[in-house]
């Protein structure tokens, strides 16, 4: 699509400051809706205020805007979290701002969505967008669930399926590893052979993009992952070689590792970082799609401190 005014939802979060900047810097017009009035965000052209699960009247907000990113939602927690939470912050809330696009006539909406939304924690084999969505979880359903719900709406959209997110202001697990590398111990992961993919949140912006400028109806799900999955010790080495630093990575056996997290009540942890989650970007990569680094290279980039904030 060719126009350059964009509705960005989410640009306060992690996610969200990056694209805002990406978006910027790409050229587009970014119009930021916010659910409390804040100091205008850096790179925004323009701010509405308002409540996404009530979208009362957004003709002002969506007034000549060409394309919705959409990237706000109830963030994945490891449990606890309610379904209905869910349902209303990432269904409903998703529904209605897709359906007060199509009253504005907006060209293209673009949602964040998840990996989860296809498959659970891990997964045997690699998972391409061709694959029937098997969500295991309350996050994964309400972001399966909220696709769905666009299909039904007249409007051109695209559901990015992004896997393990890293990048500069990360949380989360990808936090936690990263200040496991800074630290100046050996780590006993050198035996885990599971691997994951990840993809860092310039590359992901990057296929934001891509989606935006695409010709012609989508009206799909698409997976975004980098090409080079990685085991968690190739993470960790990936992540000190940025430092400067060798690995520094010991064997132990993995289940006493998985005993130890389970007892300590890290368990969920160690099979999000220990199993298998391989995703293939067939379908971005027939869009033109191409990852500027790998997530060798961005991990790198990442413990160096190279990433934006």
């Amino acid at each position: 699509m060719s126009g350059n005014v964009i509705a960005l939802t989410g640009a306060t979060g992690f996610i969200g400051r990056h694209l805002l900047r990406s978006l910027s810097d790409q050229g587009y017009r970014v119009r930021v809706l916010l659910r409390r009035p804040v100091e205008l965000p850096p790179g925004a052209s323009g701010a509405v205020v308002g409540d996404l699960s009530r979208p009362m009247n957004m003709a002002a907000a969506l007034s000549g805007v060409d394309a919705i990113v959409h990237s706000a939602g109830l963030a994945h927690a490891m449990s606890g979290t309610p379904e209905d939470d869910y349902r209303s912050s990432n269904i409903e809330a998703t529904r209605r701002l897709a359906e007060a696009a199509a009253k504005a006539r907006v060209g293209r909406f673009v949602f964040l969505s998840s990996i989860r939304a296809q498959t659970g924690i891990s997964a045997a084999g690699a998972i391409t967008e061709n694959d029937r969505p098997n969500p295991t979880d309350a996050y994964g359903r309400s972001k399966l669930a909220a696709e769905a719900a666009l299909a039904e709406i007249g409007i051109d959209w695209v559901a990015l399926r992004p896997v393990l997110v890293y990048g500069a202001g990360v949380k989360g697990n990808m936090a936690a590893l990263l200040r496991l590398a800074r630290t100046p111990y050996p780590l006993p992961f050198a035996s885990l052979t599971g691997r994951r993919s990840l993809i860092s949140v310039e590359n992901l912006s990057a296929a934001i993009v891509t989606v935006l400028r695409h010709r012609g109806p989508l009206g799909r799900s698409l997976v975004a992952a980098e090409p080079d999955a990685l085991r968690l010790p190739e993470m960790i080495a990936a992540l000190r070689a940025g430092l400067g630093r060798r690995a520094g990575l010991v064997p132990c056996p993995p289940s006493l590792l998985g005993l130890a997290c389970r007892v300590t009540g890290r368990g969920e942890v160690f099979e999000r970082l220990s199993g298998d989650l391989v995703a293939c970007s067939d379908g971005l990569s027939a869009l033109g799609w191409t990852p500027a680094q790998t997530s060798s290279e961005g991990l790198a980039a990442l413990s160096r401190g190279d990433t934006a904030a």
